[in-house]
């Protein structure tokens, strides 16, 4: 995903073709960081050959993806009708905020009881809006968290922005690489943080700093391959937050 910060399938081609027959786990520690994807999927390989296999579909729970505008309102109901759901993402910054807050109250009022809703703005928002936003979903509980009202290079006012309003935040766009995961806890980010760990490299580094630090995390999906999907599901169990896992997207390609 170069337009999220990783190497190209072309670069990722090109270094693995220069690698002999077999890869040694020294080699494996080797890989530079620009190129995130082949230090995750090489490293990952590894691990899976050492430790043991398990399916963990359905021993997590997993946020389901919305479509934006007027359509989450009937989506949503299909999705809940076949799957076990905790948890929505829908996903906002597309219309006029005044008509995003009007759909969303009518989300609100639909959903049943007990369900939570994640809001995605991708960035989309600015602090106006962020604001007329947030002073409405401070009365909502069904309201997990928003994820990255503003531009990742508005940092310093998602902060400001977690300081005056109750509604949680979560940064995703701003930490799409593991150097810009480091600075924003370097920067005082205690709110969430959405990871797409098949683009962060070493799942061993992520997991080990998401330890040390305590990080309340949401592994988020970048539509990866099977493989890539059992090792992000089994960092996320060893992690072992409560929060739905941001792998709900199956449905998006039925």
């Amino acid at each position: 995903m170069p337009w999220f910060g990783s190497e190209t399938m072309a670069e990722a081609e090109k270094f693995c073709q220069q690698l002999g027959k077999t890869v040694p786990r020294q080699e494996i520690t080797t890989i530079g960081d620009r190129l995130p994807c082949c230090q995750f999927a090489f490293e990952s390989a590894y691990l899976a050959l050492t430790s043991a296999k398990s399916d963990l579909a359905d021993q997590l729970d997993f946020c389901y993806l919305l479509p934006a505008g007027k359509e989450a309102l009937n989506i949503w109901q299909a999705i809940f009708k076949n799957n076990t759901v905790t948890t929505f993402k829908w996903k906002i910054g597309v219309l006029p905020i005044a008509a995003e807050i009007e759909i969303l109250q009518q989300l609100i009022r639909n959903l049943p009881s007990g369900i939570k809703l994640r809001l995605d703005a991708n960035g989309g928002l600015n602090m106006s809006q962020a604001r007329q936003l947030l002073s409405v979903t401070d009365s909502f509980e069904a309201i997990e968290f928003i994820e990255q009202p503003l531009p990742p290079s508005d940092l310093d006012d998602m902060l400001q922005l977690s300081r005056e309003y109750s509604t949680l935040l979560a940064l995703d766009e701003s930490v799409a690489s593991f150097e810009q995961l480091q600075q924003a806890y370097k920067q005082g980010w205690r709110g969430v943080y959405v990871i797409k760990a098949a683009i962060m490299g070493y799942p061993s580094r992520l997991m080990r700093f998401c330890r040390e630090k305590s990080l309340d995390v949401v592994f988020s999906s970048v539509f990866e391959t099977k493989v890539g999907r059992q090792t992000v599901l089994k960092m996320a169990q060893k992690l072992n937050h409560p929060r739905a896992l941001g792998f709900g997207v199956k449905h998006w390609f039925e």
